[in-house]
């Protein structure tokens, strides 16, 4: 009989290079959310799938960045280098455009952990000519020693599957860490949370999505009906009615949008009710971030 290998494998890489949509792909769920912006994920999570012959935990993180930066920004950063200890091997993901300066800094992070990291080239979808891939790898190789180096396109699923293959040979041999049908560790209020802050960052420009956060007032099924109600806290007044539109338009368009990808996520009818406050500096305040969720992961 085969043995059963079982393991947590975080995801690095800076900003906007494709964690999360690559997270989807592997799992094949949503349990992360994305954006075409930087910085979408905020919170460290995982992502869960159990095959015949693996369980596979893969550690979702915020992009990795060197700027200072506010609070929230500093717990970000913190929830992206703890994801790297106690796992058993590191997805580092680059875009197929090449090597920045930003993940030279995460290689450099990444190096000082004894742990298997497997270089991802993600968005070879973009690429005209497959073959400019091949100098690329070549560079990588004689960057650092990685695992294994593996191309794909998370948005499309080329290759995902070959990645798999890479990671499970890293998995130590033991039981399953989680129940074979659990997807994530995240609750569904906290996705419900997320679903809304990802319509923000994907219908607002500017600086207003990085402005914005969640909160779930209340998660209640009643007769087969999901209701929740939510807050987006905004930390200028100004930003209020950028947020709500003309006649309620936008904080409509973002209820319908997020009522949707929670009716898809949660498998039923789910009644959305969204409201808009001002908490004044609540990223750079240690107590309002706490009251949001955005300390102790």
């Amino acid at each position: 009989m085969t043995e059963f290998h079982s393991g947590l494998v975080t995801i690095v890489g800076r900003p906007n290079v494709g964690k999360s949509t690559l997270l989807n792909r592997l799992i094949g769920a949503k349990v992360s959310i994305t954006s075409p912006r930087a910085q979408t994920t905020r919170h460290r999570l995982l992502g869960i799938k159990t095959t015949d012959a693996a369980q596979f935990v893969y550690v979702d993180t915020p992009g990795l960045h060197t700027a200072k930066g506010n609070r929230l920004g500093q717990y970000m950063n913190r929830a992206a280098r703890a994801s790297l200890e106690g796992v058993d091997a590191v997805l580092l993901v680059i875009t197929a455009t090449g090597w920045t300066e930003a993940d030279d800094t995460v290689l450099q992070l990444v190096a000082g952990h004894p742990l298997p990291v497997v270089l991802v080239i993600n968005m070879v979808d973009l690429l005209k000519e497959r073959t400019a891939l091949l100098p690329l790898i070549e560079a990588s190789a004689k960057k650092f020693a990685f695992a294994e180096i593996v191309p794909v396109s998370a948005r499309n699923g080329d290759n995902v599957d070959a990645l798999e293959r890479a990671v499970e040979k890293y998995l130590p041999a033991q039981p399953p860490i989680y129940p074979e049908d659990q997807l994530t560790d995240r609750s569904e209020r906290f996705l419900a949370a997320e679903f809304v802050r990802e319509q923000v960052f994907r219908l607002f420009a500017q600086e207003v999505p990085y402005a914005v956060a969640v909160q779930v007032e209340k998660f209640q099924r009643e007769k087969g009906v999901l209701h929740v109600a939510a807050a987006i806290w905004v930390e200028k007044e100004g930003q209020k009615p950028i947020l709500i539109g003309k006649g309620g338009e936008r904080i409509k368009e973002i209820g319908t949008r997020a009522r949707q990808a929670m009716q898809k996520a949660f498998g039923g009818k789910v009644h959305l009710e969204l409201w808009v406050k001002v908490r004044e500096h609540w990223s750079d305040d240690a107590r309002a971030l706490q009251t949001l969720g955005y300390e102790g992961d």
